[in-house]
């Protein structure tokens, strides 16, 4: 009688280790990407700096009025201190050079422009911002 049940439960001792062996190979492999995952948010989490305050920065109120507006109106497209693009290209800089990224000259005029009437995949601030926040923001982005 032994004889009879020992074929039968060989294949399925076979069919439950290789089960067991595919399940510890999708752990292995989970286990691995989350290593790595956080290894990413470690290496990342390296480069963060402490946000400086507006004093720090030696802003003038004109300026600190600017870099508020432009924390909520343009820091979620465009990254202030980090050469890093977001949505839009990032600003850092912006005036440092003589031209734009797109080739257009970087002076007051024409980034006011932009900002006022937007710009390929930029929406318009015109009516959202008023002119003297707009300036503002442009006395602001002189500082980046």
């Amino acid at each position: 009688m032994f004889r009879l049940l020992q074929p039968v439960t060989e294949p399925y001792n076979s069919l439950l280790a290789q089960k067991l062996k595919t399940a510890m190979s999708s752990v292995r492999l989970s286990l691995k990407l989350f290593l790595l995952m956080l290894t990413l948010l470690a290496l990342t989490a390296c480069e963060a700096e402490r946000r400086k305050t507006d004093a720090e920065l030696g802003l003038t109120p004109a300026q600190a009025a600017g870099r508020r507006i432009y924390d909520v109106q343009c820091g979620g497209c465009h990254n202030a201190y980090s050469p890093r693009p977001l949505k839009g290209p990032s600003l850092q800089g912006l005036f440092k050079n003589p031209y734009l990224k797109n080739g257009m000259p970087a002076n007051d005029e024409r980034v006011q422009n932009i900002i006022v009437a937007g710009r390929a995949k930029m929406p318009a601030f015109g009516r959202a911002l008023t002119p003297e926040q707009t300036e503002r923001v442009l006395d602001y982005l002189h500082t980046l």
